[in-house]
């Protein structure tokens, strides 16, 4: 556990988080299946060491690679923020504990840089986003990529708001380059986290690893567990789980949503309206829910008749179980309906 002796920052005196290391297990010797009904099915975070060693990324992607290769393609920053990818390295490259530099967080790659997507091929197995890929989601929200961000930042640079991801969806952050630290909470501990009011996914906690327990006392009440990912390194962060993150070293890694039955009830409520009554809203919930049936009989038939399933081939088309039966997304250019810019 990590000591809780006061630190002083930024004006303020505050105390470093006890946390509790975040369960580990080997890639190679973690069965997806059992991913899927041992953590996913569970809400449980796991780390996965060695889960993207086979990426050509692990051994291109570096600051200088970025910097070298795209000097002045403009990137959002933040959501109100664009600069040179030139700019970004000489920042990150400069960032320190106490003076931090940017931190790259809305850069999608399918739209914005699909130059490196094969850089990530074949995919990571256990980020695959399971429904978003199928074609029976519909077009807005239809993403076989999961959403594959690409985030980077420098010592103490950090995602700038603890949060959980929208959607209802789960979370993967997959390491490339450097170290990075994360931070998770629990859904249960929500009432000690200071959600923010005008965004509830949103916590108003500045720092969860020194923490000002003056303004926000409860904080102390609250879990928190905590790893470190190295190169090839993953963390699977369940939906509803807050979490944020802070780079150890300069840090490379791309980020992903799941999506399936396990918090599909959650999407549905997002995505299509708790229950109203004006049609619109009543037929597009119809739609989801029986899309949501679908999906899992589909499921379902393909996890119990694999050999059928394969004869057959249409589960496998409509809703691809696993990235071994899914079209790699890294290998064709995506049609995004929903721009994330």
């Amino acid at each position: 556990m990590d000591s809780q002796a006061p630190v002083a920052r930024t004006g303020a005196v505050r105390t470093a988080a006890v946390s509790v290391p975040i369960e580990s297990r080997s890639a190679a010797s973690l069965p997806y299946e059992e991913f899927l009904s041992g953590y996913v099915a569970r809400n449980r975070p796991l780390v996965v060491r060695g889960a993207a060693n086979a990426w050509p990324a692990m051994r291109k992607w570096t600051p200088q690679f970025f910097a070298e290769r795209f000097p002045d393609k403009l990137v959002q920053v933040s959501y109100d923020e664009q600069m040179t990818f030139a700019e970004l390295i000489a920042g990150v490259l400069a960032s320190t504990a106490t003076a931090p530099g940017p931190y790259l967080y809305r850069l999608f790659l399918h739209e914005h840089l699909p130059e490196v997507l094969e850089d990530l091929s074949p995919p990571n197995p256990f980020s695959y986003p399971r429904w978003y890929a199928s074609p029976l989601m519909r077009e807005y929200w239809r993403r076989p990529d999961g959403y594959l961000k690409l985030l980077v930042g420098g010592i103490g640079g950090r995602f700038p708001v603890m949060h959980y991801d929208g959607e209802n969806a789960h979370a993967t952050i997959t390491q490339i380059y450097g170290e990075k630290e994360f931070i998770v909470y629990a859904p249960e501990d929500s009432d000690w986290l200071y959600p923010n009011p005008s965004r509830p996914n949103h916590s108003q906690v500045d720092d969860p690893v020194l923490q000002d327990l003056v303004r926000f006392p409860l904080l102390a009440k609250a879990t928190q567990y905590r790893t470190v990912l190295g190169p090839g390194d993953m963390v699977f962060v369940p939906c509803r789980f807050w979490h944020s993150a802070r780079a150890l070293s300069v840090s490379i890694s791309v980020g992903t949503n799941i999506l399936d039955d396990t918090n599909w009830r959650g999407f549905l409520d997002e995505v299509s309206g708790r229950p109203v009554l004006a049609p619109k809203w009543l037929l597009l919930r119809a739609y989801w829910e029986a899309a949501g049936a679908t999906l899992a009989v589909l499921d379902g038939v393909q996890r119990r008749f694999p050999r059928f399933s394969r004869a057959v081939r249409v589960p496998a088309l409509l809703a691809p179980a696993s990235s071994e039966l899914a079209p790699d997304p890294a290998k064709k250019p995506l049609r995004i309906r929903a721009p994330t810019g």
